[in-house]
């Protein structure tokens, strides 16, 4: 029993050729396998990117910049609000709450427009003028009533590039006219004589134009002073409607206007 032993222990000892040994086995050469690199405590990730903005701050913070957010978007949206309602063409909402949306718009957040460009006009408003022009002679006579709105509105027609002037310095006049003043025409705040002022220039500027002295006497002479006044008509409806209105047309004639002596002359430009 010691002689086998021995003998297979001859045999198949380490140092006698045999097959090799499979990995993990008993009797296996160390170097035979990859080196395992010792278990030890995992390290940590790599920290991430600081917070930035709202995000940086504290939770009490950020509900302080939550509810300050909250309450300028609640302040857009009333401006916003009020403003359509200002501009807005008349209706329910304004009928009931007007005073309020006036309060909020004036002075500060003031629009001189109107949304939906604006109501369609229902009148058609004409300004003549007239002067009375003195002669060589030392006469004055008065002409007929010039039709402005209409001579504007020939030019216009048909007219690809109309001038700002054949579109707007008479109607804006007017309307400055208007605003400044009460109706008896007296002048209400400062600008009521400025706005007299400017409408009387372009009448004689339009007169001049229209050789309204030398239809009047002839010849030579001066505009001493012009009379202003508006014809109002209203719009015929159309004809599937069944608003009736009057078709008589309304005037509203101003005081005669003296004109300065270098205006007359051909003082204004």
């Amino acid at each position: 029993m010691d002689a086998y032993d021995e003998g297979s222990n001859a045999r198949h000892g380490p140092d006698t050729p045999g097959r090799p040994a499979a990995p993990g086995e008993r009797g296996a050469p160390a170097d035979s396998a990859e080196p395992v690199a010792p278990l030890g405590p995992a390290e940590p990730y790599p920290p991430g990117e600081p917070r930035t903005g709202v995000a940086a701050l504290s939770l009490r913070y950020q509900v302080g910049v939550a509810l300050a957010l909250a309450v300028v978007a609640i302040g857009v949206c009333v401006h916003l609000g009020m403003t359509f309602l200002h501009v807005a063409p008349v209706n329910t909402v304004t009928r009931a709450h007007g005073e309020a949306v006036d309060e909020w718009i004036y002075p500060e957040f003031e629009q001189n427009w109107k949304l939906f460009a604006p109501n369609p006009l229902q009148q058609n408003i004409s300004i003549q003028v007239r002067a009375g022009v003195r002669g060589p002679d030392g006469m004055t006579q008065t002409t007929g009533w010039y039709d402005l709105s209409a001579e504007d509105g020939h030019a216009i027609d048909g007219n690809l590039l109309p001038s700002h002037t054949q579109q707007n310095e008479l109607r804006r006049a007017w309307d400055f006219f208007v605003a400044t003043h009460d109706g008896e025409n007296r002048p209400v705040g400062l600008r009521g004589s400025l706005s007299e002022s400017y409408l009387r220039r372009i009448m004689v500027l339009r007169l001049d134009r229209d050789d309204a002295v030398r239809a009047a006497t002839g010849g030579a002479g001066v505009i001493e002073r012009v009379q202003v006044r508006s014809r109002t008509s209203n719009v015929p409806p159309p004809e599937w409607s069944r608003e009736k209105v009057s078709m008589t047309p309304s005037y509203r004639e101003l005081p005669w206007w003296t004109v300065p002596q270098d205006e007359a002359r051909g003082g204004v430009r």
